[in-house]
This record gives C-alpha cells, structure tokens and sequence, in this order.
C-alpha cells in the first residue's frame, strides 16, 4: 500500500519517523525497547504491546499503573476487533451513597472504579499472544526491582502531579512514590521492589492473583480498613468484552474508534461534520480551517457528554449520531464568522499512556492504559506497588441521566485507542493520550494526514489547539502570530499553554514493505524498529 503524505517536515522537532519491518511507539524508552525485545524473541505485536504496557507501569507511574483501565483496537490479520478493558463501578455505589457531594471526588476510594488493565494483558496474550505470558513481564520486574533512571519529562511532572496527594491523608503513596519525601529527578535511580513482587504474582496466576487471589484480598481488606465499597464479587465479576468498532469515512480512509463507554465517539461525529465542508480551500493552519475544526468539535463534545455512558444505560444506538443527514444539521450550526456555544443535538432514531506496535506478519495494535488524573486516587494497597485509577470522575450526579453514577457501571471514559483502514485493508495504528485532548487529537491527525497529506510525524511535530469550556480555546505555541488574533476576533477565547497540555502521539503507518512509526516530542518515548 502506497504512501499518500509528503516527506516535509515543516515544524520544530526533536523526531525522525523510524522505518522497519517491526515497530514499537510509546511514551517511554524502555517500554518501546520491551516491546521490541518480546519480537525479537518470536513474539508478535500483541506480544510487543502487552509488555510495553506492563512496562509502562513501572517507568511512567505519573500516568498509569497495575490498577489502570485499558482499552485496545487491532488488526488481527483479517478484521479489526477492539477491547474494552475498562472496570465497573462497585455494587455497593448507588446515587444514594454519593448525595452528599456536589461533584465526584477527584481522590480517594470514591474516585475507583474496578481496575481493567491487567485483565487486558490476560485477554490479548490468550486471545492473540505466541510467547508465554510470564515472559512478557521481565523486563517491567527487572525496572521495578533493579530500578530504572527517570526520564525527564516524567520527572517534570512527577513533583507537580503528586502535589494533590497530602502525606497525612496518603501516606501509602508518599511511601511508594515520594522516596525521601520528595520525587525523584531526571537521571536519578528509582525503583518499586513491591511492584516487582506484584507483577511476577500476576504473571504466575494469569491474572488470577488479581481478581479472586491474593492481591484481590488486600485490595478489598484496605479498601475495608479505609472506606472503600469494593468487594471480592466485585473484583471477581470483572470482564474485558471484545466489541465492534464504530467508523466513519474520511477522505477515502475508515476511521474506527471504540464505541461508547469511550469517547471516541467525539472524534467520528467532528470528522462526520467536517465532511459538510471543503477544508481543502484553506490552508493547513489558517484561521479558517482551525476556527471550523474548533467548531466542530464543540458540537461533537456537546453531543458526546450528553450520550455516551455505559453500554447497557445508552439511550439509543450511538450510530444514530453518525447518520449523514445529522451531521449536515449540526454543520449549518456553524458560523463561519463567529464562535457559538452548543447544546446536545436531538438525532432521529432508525495524563494516560498510549502505544503502537506493528510486526513483519501484518499484525497491528493500538492500545492505551490510564489512571485518569494524575496519578489516579492516590490509593496504594500496602506492600503491592498496587497505585489505582479515579476513573470514578467520568460519571456525573445528574438525574436521570444516562452517565448518573450507580452501581455496576462502566464509566464516560476518556481513554480511546484509534486504527484506520483503507479498502478494508490495515493503513495505520494511532492515538494521542491526554483526557479530552484525545478525540481532538485524533481528528487533528486524521485531518493533518489525510486532508493535507503531512507526514505522520510532521502531523505529530504540528502546533495542536484544544477545546476547553465555553469558547475557551487554548493553542499551542508554534502557530504564527496572526493566529491567535484572528481567532479571538472571531469570538474564541484564546489562550497559549505549554506542551503538556496537548496529549502525546504515536503513529505505525502502514507500507507495502513496511511500516513508518512516529513519535511525540511532548513525551520522552520512541519508535523503535527492526
């Protein structure tokens, strides 16, 4: 399959894309370097993935770890399949239990939802992995036990994420995480021998020490102790479920996403209006085509936060949002002299990890692995190196509404791996972590590649804008000057914010021979390839 983009790199950057056979993207160097290592062994893709997500755990703690959730999309050879890995509330959380708060607590175990990650590394390796499953964790046990030096950009955000988490309220993560009282620097040695001892129980069992053995136990013993509702059904009853893609056409390529509780929703439905209009008359980064991309991913957030919830609460088929005729009604919305709020359209019925990984047998995986915010609740179970996720923050404490906190739910969740085919064929393996950057992000690249035909890692080097509330929108340096003028005189309320708030990028773009992998210079990750 040919490559349609040129080879101009037009934007500042620290990257050159990584041309191979086999390729491994994420967020940190020696996760990609893990990944690798598993196909040089004889493993595949899936194989690559799982241990640079377990990697990741122990070398990027400030974003995910062994209480995360995970979602993934992959080419397994003849079809596109996703998991959705992410946990469900506890049976005990009823509407009840969180009356007295005015928001879902950003901390604490009533910010926890079951932990989904480790049952994905259980379910690929058994679905779809050639090397044992023990295999896939040495490289993440030897960082933990051994240590590992922490990379910069991690170290930059460590003492900034941690800030949250007082000692007297937190003291199990000021043990784990803030050795000495204070987060490790760039260069310095940092290990988790507790974590070690975890993840070879989870290696040994399968999983099994995780959801109904012993790390179950001492998850619902603390959570006992220390207020949390999470019980052993609870853990037990946990199952990542294999799912169909939801897709949109996009200059002759298919865009899928996993369909809700993830909001890659968001990203189909600004693609789906932005087909009303003819992008190609502006320039890439002209304050026309970046006013119609905001725009449009305003209606798509609007439509997004009132519909997408857990599978079984939705209240209708969310490809009732993608219809064509829908899409051309939320695009006449647009002003194309002037920035508006949104409401939710009415349709007619009828900080996160990210990686990619692609081997010479044609398999391609995109999957993502998240605490949510920072890193997670702050609740660490004792001696585990167990750090879990606040994926609680998803839901909200509205009425009736379809994403209302309960029990047995899967959360509005954030994380969402994306994959694009091309006559039904694999092209490219994406995503862009970073909250409610994610769907923009991933919009942001399809356009960048497929509307004006940059390269995967220009698209990546390429300044990035981002919807907040309201009209807030916020850009990245690197756009020109007039920029920022021309879109706060059409009603934007613009402002510049630093690189971290723009996600993180990895790209596997397919070739006939071959794959190209990009990655971002926002995060200290590599390509890597063979």
């Amino acid at each position: 399959m040919n490559n349609i983009f040129n080879w101009d790199f037009k934007y500042p950057s620290k990257r050159m894309p990584i041309l191979a056979n086999n390729i491994v993207a994420t967020s940190q160097p020696l996760a990609s370097q893990a990944g690798l290592q598993m196909i040089l062994k004889g493993g595949n893709a899936v194989d690559a993935a799982i241990a640079s997500a377990i990697t990741l755990t122990v070398v990027e703690p400030t974003s995910n770890g062994i209480g995360s959730d995970a979602f993934t999309v992959l080419w397994d050879g003849r079809n596109v399949i996703s998991l959705n890995a992410s946990g469900r509330s506890p049976s005990a959380w009823t509407p009840e239990h969180f009356s007295h708060y005015n928001s879902i607590p950003v901390n604490g175990w009533d910010s926890v939802t079951i932990p989904g990650a480790v049952s994905a590394w259980v379910e690929l390796s058994k679905k779809y992995g050639q090397l044992e499953f023990k295999e896939l964790f040495q490289p993440a046990i030897k960082y933990a036990e051994n240590g590992f030096l922490v990379s910069p950009i991690v170290a930059e955000i460590w003492p900034f994420l941690s800030k949250q988490f007082k000692r007297r309220s937190f003291p199990d993560f000021h043990k784990s995480f803030m050795p000495n009282g204070k987060a490790p620097k760039p260069g310095e040695l940092f290990n988790f021998p507790a974590q070690g001892k975890t993840l070879r129980l989870i290696a040994e069992t399968k999983g099994e020490a995780f959801y109904s053995g012993v790390l179950a136990k001492k998850i619902v013993e603390y959570a006992k102790n220390t207020g949390g509702l999470i019980t052993l059904d609870d853990l037990e009853n946990h199952k990542a479920t294999w799912e169909e893609t939801l897709t949109t056409e996009y200059n002759g390529v298919t865009l899928h996403e996993i369909p809700p509780n993830g909001q890659g929703l968001a990203a189909l439905i600004m693609l789906g209006i932005l087909k009303n209009f003819d992008l190609s008359a502006y320039e890439s980064d002209s304050p026309e085509c970046l006013h119609l991309q905001i725009e449009a991913m305003k209606l798509a957030f609007a439509d997004a936060y009132r519909y997408i919830s857990d599978p079984t609460t939705l209240e209708f088929d969310p490809s009732f949002l993608l219809k064509p005729s829908y899409l051309s009604e939320r695009a006449n919305l647009i002003n194309f002299n002037t920035a508006k709020q949104y409401d939710a359209g009415i349709p007619k019925f009828g900080d996160t990890v990210y990686l990619t990984a692609a081997d010479a047998d044609g398999m391609m995986v995109s999957y993502i692995q998240s605490n949510y915010e920072n890193f997670g609740s702050g609740i660490v179970i004792p001696g585990t190196g167990i750090s879990l996720q606040n994926r609680a923050r998803g839901f909200n404490l509205i009425e009736g509404h379809p994403n209302q906190i309960g029990p047995n739910k899967r959360p509005f969740h954030t994380i969402i791996p994306a994959f694009v085919t091309k006559n039904r064929e694999p092209l490219m393996s994406f995503g862009v972590m970073g909250g409610s950057m994610q769907p923009q992000g991933h919009a942001q690249m399809m356009i960048r590649i497929f509307q004006y035909g940059q390269n995967p890692q220009t698209a990546i080097d390429a300044p990035r804008w981002r919807v907040m509330d309201d009209l807030k929108v916020i850009l990245e340096t690197g756009f020109e000057n007039n920029i920022y003028k021309d879109l706060s005189r059409l009603g934007h309320q613009v402002s510049k914010e630093r690189f971290y708030k723009f996600g993180g990028a990895q790209i596997i773009y397919k070739f006939e021979n071959g794959y190209l992998g990009a990655s971002d210079w926002r995060k200290d990750g590599q390509a890597v390839g063979s």
